[in-house]
């Protein structure tokens, strides 16, 4: 495999792409180089601040609002929540620390969380941002006390005599362990565990209610002991099959639906040896040679998002409207800060079907055209409901895109005398099949044929 296509390959997986003029710069970099200029780049950490009050710590209860407070309440819940969506896929689209965002991504869904108050999500969406590169332990900790996931997950509710164990499951089914490491009454332990872990709601800060925490003896995993919230995390981690779930999780994320246990087991060797260490991880996987090998080229279907995101760097694209992005996460499934519940969005090829993949494969031509789009396509019950309402308002349903690409900047990075089978070779992932290759070398104008490798499926892949 050539130098050139290894970075692009990297720069697909551990960002959202590359450009042409950047894979020109790096054409000769070593992979060593190219990656330690990655993890560079993504030291800055770029906190969200779209979202400036915690609407729940307003003086007055919801129950004493008049009608019209409760209406504009509710509106400006809707404005943070496309404050704190835009914010992100802007800073997705347009920063230098790719492998951050792309890991910030993959944090989103491993602890996913869907709770009204968009000051809480912009607040767990920052620690796990601040952390998507440091250490998972300390994460995971910080992420098991912030309001959102608090609220969420009903630890809230979970006090002496009455403990609520849906947090205490989903750490250890979806967080850490995974399904089949603990038992039914492990999960009763470790809920005992982590009463009185509550936030106030005053201020909206973390706080360890005493009064409200069984102090009594548990026994967890085979220990113990009068455990609090900490000491199960603690367990937790101690415990290599939780290396080996979050590794085989990032594996599928990073290199191969298909999971190596050879490979898997490597990665969670380094992770564990590491103490959890998020960095030395992902060296490891992008210096390895398997990384690179032919089956794990162009085989993973992007998610909405980066596809999105994708375009939106590859061409330089801004959006007059930037409800519309919203409306094309909505259509696609995949809605920034609403996770469909808390095991997240499976992802893999469950992102395409019939409908969303012919939307999919219209949506480059649309967007690239400043055209008009028809926002139907694979929706969730509840985005369903939400667009009859669109429908039945007459708004948003059919709009008109709104974008501005720079069509100069992207023409003037592509070198004189490309030729245009070989810009379909830089813009697409896997091998180019004849069928690909025939459409490519029909005469038409440079702007037409980007276009036309755009909406090919194989676009879609990553």
């Amino acid at each position: 495999m050539s130098n050139s296509k290894q970075i692009k390959h990297l720069y697909a997986r551990a960002g959202f792409g590359i450009r042409f003029e950047d894979l020109h710069d790096k054409q000769n970099w070593s992979i060593r180089k190219s990656v330690r200029k990655l993890l560079k780049a993504s030291e800055k950490i770029e906190l969200l601040t779209a979202v400036k009050e915690n609407i729940d710590i307003r003086q007055r209860p919801y129950n004493a609002l008049t009608e019209d407070e409760k209406r504009q309440l509710n509106q400006d819940r809707n404005q943070q929540e496309k404050a704190l969506n835009d914010a992100w896929v802007k800073q997705l689209s347009n920063t230098d620390a790719q492998l951050r965002e792309k890991m910030t991504l993959f944090w989103h869904n491993h602890f996913a969380c869907n709770v009204g108050n968009s000051y809480y999500q912009q607040e767990l969406n920052n620690i796990e941002r601040t952390h998507a590169l440091g250490n998972f332990k300390t994460m995971l900790m910080q992420v098991s006390q912030t309001p959102a996931m608090l609220q969420f997950l009903n630890n809230q509710q979970n006090q002496k005599n009455h403990p609520n164990e849906n947090f205490s499951r989903e750490l250890m089914e979806l967080f850490t362990l995974g399904r089949g490491n603990y038992t039914e009454q492990d999960v009763k332990e470790s809920a005992r565990s982590f009463t009185g872990w509550a936030y106030n709601g005053k201020d909206g800060t973390y706080k360890f209610n005493n009064y409200a925490h069984d102090s009594s003896t548990k026994t967890f995993l085979g220990q113990t002991a009068n455990f609090c919230g900490e000491d199960i995390i603690s367990i937790i981690t101690a415990n290599k099959q939780t290396a080996i779930f979050i590794c085989t999780k990032l594996y599928k994320y990073l290199v191969n639906e298909v999971p190596d246990d050879i490979h898997i087991g490597q990665m969670a060797d380094v992770f564990y040896k590491e103490n959890y260490e998020i960095t030395p991880l992902l060296k490891f996987v992008f210096l390895s040679d398997w990384f690179y090998d032919e089956k794990n080229i162009g085989n993973l279907v992007k998610s909405p998002v980066e596809f999105l995101v994708g375009l939106n760097r590859q061409f330089y694209i801004t959006y007059q409207n930037p409800d519309v992005l919203m409306q094309f996460q909505r259509t696609l499934g995949q809605v920034l800060f609403r996770p469909p519940n808390v095991a997240g969005w499976p992802g893999g090829k469950t992102w395409i079907d019939s409908s969303s993949l012919m939307y999919r494969m219209k949506m480059p031509s649309t967007i690239l055209n400043a055209g008009v789009i028809d926002f139907t396509g694979k929706a969730t019950p509840e985005d369903e409901a939400y667009l009859a309402s669109q429908r039945k308002q007459q708004l948003n349903v059919i709009k008109r895109v709104q974008a501005t690409v720079n069509w100069d900047k992207f023409l003037h990075d592509i070198p004189a005398k490309t030729t245009h089978e070989e810009i379909a070779r830089f813009m697409l992932e896997p091998d180019l099949n004849k069928t690909v290759i025939d459409e490519v070398n029909r005469p038409g104008d440079l702007k037409t044929i980007v276009i036309q490798i755009a909406s090919t499926p194989e676009y879609q892949l990553c």
